[in-house]
């Protein structure tokens, strides 16, 4: 959903007043470009340095009539500018016939020996955690935050498309970016205000939203949550900086002086504090790094203000241009307190100069800092929902009380573009056709009803062949106290009607208190997963693969009924009780069996389970934070670990039910940042049943026969390869995100990334469960990896065309195993930054 906000931004359609603006190329004595010079207007600190290929645009609100350029080894360029606007320069440099008398510096790479920028940059790394908030016990400040999305390069071509017509009254005002230089239009403005408190004996911090207002779309969850995801936090006091889920090597970082050049260029007073202005760039190309300067204080050697631009060569998707700027205030001699952060992204399907895109421009504004006063440590633990729209969504007194930066006319503006379009119906009908894209629902407003998903109208399985499914949902609003959903699904081969219907109530709101419950009766490819929680409409993906590798008729015949409750305690703690019956049989009784021997059967064998269950759940995700209040909330993070206790009591009577048995499983998944060696996603699970149960309550591995990547489960083996009922597995993967081929110079512009996994499970089964299933091993053989840990290793490259993935994966043992397949390709794609 929120990669589709993007296309949306692009669809729909600030108005700076700034008094000087240039921009143009600067090239030296031989006409190749100066990237990295320095350009600014003169008696000011308005600057901004050219770019790769020697480009520039600078803009301010205050009227100026000289532009200064400088760079080490040349002349400086002093250009009078006769108007307010001056646009096309074409600024030559020539070089110096004296070099500085205090410190000469030289183009280019820069020495790490006897650099007194670098020098410098050791005095910020010692003093670091004596800077800022890191100086106090205790803090906390008031925080005002506005995100804009602007449609950028707009021409006269793009104004007579047929996709705006009758919407051409949006582009009567348009100006031009300080940061490109390039025409745009606001069409979104997002503003919170918030409380923030931390506690640095207690590595605690708390975020207290109390308002919330974005233009023209009811304060949609699905955007705010996009909003809080996309521009996260950061420090640039941290080694790395994270980004559009990619880690940015920081110019302050310690591992910098092996990742930039840095030169000192220029030192003044600032502030009434004598500072040093220090010019970086990177190392290599391809890299995630950034190219711009700093200012630093020569006594606390804080950070004054620092200019961050992401270089055009860095392995991102979909984003041309990143440029941050961080201002400091100064609270007394030896503190330096985070004032205001800007920070501006082009989005953009291409990264040519003239391509069209999406500004996303995010202000930070800090204000009424106060220190050292400590708060006990329940108060950082209290907050269910910091983004619960029911609390923050706030009016324009609100609004008028506690803007840190007032709104200026354009962007004041916005809203009233906003509730403008929501009017035109030919805006409805582009806001709709994206909103079924994201949510896979289409919306019946007459009825408050969803009809979907549209992903899943269309499968095909062996024992269904080809399926066609249609589902829907109640949608009276986006924090809806109660959801009912159900589906109905029609197989042209076996000629046979499933279905599947739950409900979901919120019976309390402030502990999450939930009842739900439902029925499935569907064919279904059972043990694609270990640890599965009770979702009583959830199918795999494998259960309707229109490709697979080998037989994959494995299916299963299942009737679910489930009543759960779950309590959210503590926050971000899930506690769950329920009960479950079912019944399984063979979907292809010739080709799979699920028999097993009963004794009181007629003739000593059962085709078919019947089992009722009693299930505890325990759910830990530190770090998640969610949006909204209703019966269904939204994730606005994917950094978090996931841990998961789970019970399970078989108990034989009820309902028929044949089985006494009891199982115990355990899951651990945990994203690691590794700073610029990329991401790793790792999972531990571990389980053990108790108890004599036949092959349709076993652990089975989950293998995966589809051509489709898939964490979690193991390309190379079949479904029902391994069952267990004792079992414990790993999974690991780590993207590089192109770390290692930027260093090779053929493959470094087509920005791949390298992706390698490795995981491995062991586990038993018991002699006693063997027997029980018997009749099964005819065309269903039982073999658990006891014998040596099963291993899989894979190597795989991302990023082909910005979308697709391949992996490799290779088996590495029990290749004695009949149909064993040692080698095998899957993939899968996305749009991914």
């Amino acid at each position: 959903m929120r990669r589709l906000l993007f296309t949306f931004l692009f669809f729909l359609v600030c108005f700076l007043n700034a008094q000087t603006k240039v921009s143009g190329i600067v090239i030296d004595g031989t006409g190749e470009p100066v990237a990295f010079a320095n350009v600014f207007f003169k008696s000011s600190t308005e600057g901004t340095i050219t770019n790769d290929n020697g480009r520039f645009y600078l803009e301010s609100e205050n009227t100026y009539d000289t532009l200064v350029i400088s760079f080490i080894g040349y002349e400086n360029q002093e250009i009078e500018l006769v108007s307010r606007v001056t646009y096309e320069m074409n600024i030559k440099m020539e070089e110096a016939t004296e070099q500085l008398n205090e410190v000469v510096l030289i183009s280019g790479k820069q020495s790490k020996k006897n650099n007194p920028a670098i020098d410098i940059l050791r005095k910020i790394w010692s003093k670091k955690r004596e800077n800022g908030i890191r100086k106090f016990k205790q803090y906390a400040f008031d925080k005002y935050e506005k995100v804009e999305f602007d449609l950028n390069t707009i021409d006269s071509v793009l104004m007579k498309r047929k996709i705006f017509k009758g919407l051409e009254f949006i582009f009567q005002d348009l100006d031009t970016s300080r940061i490109t230089g390039k025409t745009y239009l606001p069409i979104f403005l997002n503003e919170t205000f918030s409380k923030v408190s931390g506690d640095n004996i207690l590595n605690e911090e708390k975020e207290q939203v109390l308002g919330n207002k974005n233009s023209g779309f009811d304060n949609n969850q699905a955007i705010i949550a996009f909003v809080q995801d996309l521009y996260q936090n950061y420090d640039i006091y941290d080694n790395y900086l994270k980004f559009f889920d990619k880690s940015f090597t920081s110019p302050l970082s310690r591992t910098g002086i092996d990742t930039y050049n840095y030169a000192l260029r220029d030192s003044a007073f600032i502030d009434n504090k004598w500072c040093y202005n220090i010019v970086y760039y990177p190392r290599r190309k391809n890299e995630l790094t950034f190219k711009g300067d700093f200012w630093v204080n020569d006594s606390t050697w804080a950070i004054k203000n620092i200019n961050l631009e992401v270089t055009k060569s860095a392995n991102i998707n979909w984003v041309k241009e990143i440029y941050i700027e961080q201002d400091f205030d100064v609270m007394n001699d030896s503190v330096f307190l985070l004032k205001r952060d800007y920070m501006l992204s082009d989005f953009s399907f291409q990264k040519k100069e003239k391509s069209r895109g999406v500004y996303g421009k995010r202000t930070t504004v800090y204000d009424n800092y106060d220190f050292d006063i400590p708060k006990p440590k329940e108060f950082y633990r209290k907050e269910k929902n910091p983004l619960d729209p029911a609390l923050i969504v706030k009016g324009d007194a609100f609004w008028e009380k506690n803007r840190l930066e007032s709104l200026n006319k354009d962007e004041a503006g916005i809203y009233k573009l906003l509730d403008t379009l929501k009017t035109v119906p030919k805006f409805k009908s582009y806001y709709n056709l994206v909103s079924i894209l994201g949510s896979g629902y289409v919306e019946i407003d007459k009825w408050n009803l969803d009809i979907g998903s549209v992903y899943d109208v269309f499968g095909f399985n062996d024992a269904e062949g080809p399926r066609l499914r249609i589902g829907a949902r109640t949608y009276f609003g986006q924090n809806d106290p109660w959801r009912v959903e159900g589906y109905g699904a029609y197989g042209f081969k076996d000629n046979k009607f499933k279905y599947g219907l739950s409900g979901k109530f919120l019976l309390d709101k402030r502990s999450r208190l939930i009842v739900s419950g439902g029925n499935r009766r569907d064919i279904e490819q059972l043990g694609v997963s270990l640890t599965a929680t009770n979702d009583v409409l959830g199918r795999s993906i494998a259960s309707s693969a229109l490709l697979t590798v080998g037989a994959n008729n494995r299916l299963t015949n299942i009737n679910l009924s489930a009543l759960n409750f779950e309590i959210e305690p503590i926050n971000n703690l899930r506690v769950g009780l329920g009960s479950t019956f079912r019944t399984l049989s063979s979907a292809l009784p010739n080709d799979f069996s699920l028999d097993y021997i009963d004794a009181e059967s007629p003739n000593g064998i059962s085709s078919e389970i019947r089992q009722f269950d009693v299930n505890a759940i325990l759910i830990y995700t530190p770090g998640k934070r969610t949006i909204g209040y209703g019966v269904e909330r939204r994730d606005v993070n994917d950094t978090y670990s996931t841990l998961i206790l789970n019970y399970t009591r078989g108990v034989e009577g009820p309902l028929d039910s044949d089985f006494n048995y009891n199982k115990l499983q355990f899951s651990y998944s945990q994203p690691w940042q590794l700073g610029g060696f990329g991401r790793l996603l790792s999972t531990v699970e571990l389980g053990k049943t108790f108890g004599e149960v036949p092959l349709g309550l076993l652990s089975v591995v989950p293998g995966n026969q589809t051509f489709f990547t898939n964490y979690g489960t193991f390309p190379n083996l079949d479904f029902y390869e391994f069952v267990t009922d004792t079992y414990a597995s790993v999974h690991l993967e780590h993207n590089f995100n192109g770390r290692l081929f930027s260093r090779i110079p053929w493959l470094r512009k087509l920005n791949l990334r390298e992706i390698i996994g490795l995981r491995g499970v062991w586990g038993d089964l018991s002699d006693e469960n063997i027997a029980l299933s018997a009749p099964a091993t005819v065309n269903t053989p039982l073999r658990a990896p006891s014998e040596t840990i099963y291993y899989e290793y894979s190597v795989g490259v991302g990023n082909i065309f910005k979308v697709f993935r391949i992996d490799f994966n290779f088996r590495g043992n029990y290749l004695d195993s009949p149909n064993a397949r040692p080698f095998g390709v899957t993939g899968t794609f996305g749009f991914n930054f």
